[in-house]
């Protein structure tokens, strides 16, 4: 067989490609000089290859394993929705005198009210509700059914919730306040009326879950 004129760089080169091919089809290293490449350079690439592989073998050995130190990770605790005190029910269960009920339910109308068609005061509002009323606020969610048009939404609380719908072209908000525990429901009207300056507002209160009318059925 005559010894091809190509140069050293160009004979390896083509010896990884052959090699790679090789690999791919599980083809053995000693063949391949039966198949287009000279004895010596079957030679070069068995010496290439085992230079490849000595390379690699003090590589493995001389790679540390170095413990990796994982950084503690730091648990937030959940606020708590409703404190328990000592004096308090488990089940957050509210007692006024001699009355034991679930929670309060505040019915609010407002008229002549302004700001009824902007979500984002709407928003600021009932936020500044929940914390003035010393609840603890899970999510809130507002639609707004047109740009100028009326608002429905609701806050959802640990404790219960407030939910709010207007009609701004009637200058009308209903707004619905439930909460059980230790919360102050009633903080809820100063913060209304400032934030929306009613011509007069309806409150009607409800205690909802009166232990007395347990019985009734």
């Amino acid at each position: 067989m005559i010894k091809p004129s190509y140069s050293k760089e160009k004979n390896l080169v083509f010896y990884k490609i052959m090699l790679s091919f090789a690999q791919v089809y599980n083809y053995p290293q000693e063949k391949l000089c039966h198949h287009g490449a000279s004895k010596w350079l079957t030679i070069l690439m068995v010496k290439e290859r085992e230079r490849i592989d000595m390379h690699v073998s003090v590589k493995r050995e001389d790679k540390t394993i170095r413990p990796v130190k994982l950084k503690p990770q730091k648990y937030n605790r959940p606020k708590q929705c409703c404190p328990i005190r000592d004096d308090e029910p488990k089940d957050h269960f509210v007692k006024r005198g001699d009355t034991e009920f679930a929670g309060t339910h505040l019915i609010l109308d407002l008229w002549g009210a302004k700001h009824l068609d902007d979500i984002d005061h709407m928003e600021k509002t009932m936020r500044e509700c929940v914390e003035k009323a010393q609840a603890t606020l899970l999510h809130i969610h507002l639609h707004h059914f047109t740009p100028a048009g009326g608002i429905s939404g609701v806050a959802v609380l640990a404790e219960s919730h407030i939910s709010v719908h207007t009609w701004p072209e009637r200058g009308f908000a209903a707004f619905d306040v439930f909460m059980c525990g230790t919360s102050k429901p009633e903080e809820v009207i100063a913060v209304l009326k400032q934030a929306f300056y009613p011509k007069s507002m309806k409150i009607t209160e409800n205690l909802r879950g009166v232990v007395a009318d347990e019985n009734i059925f």
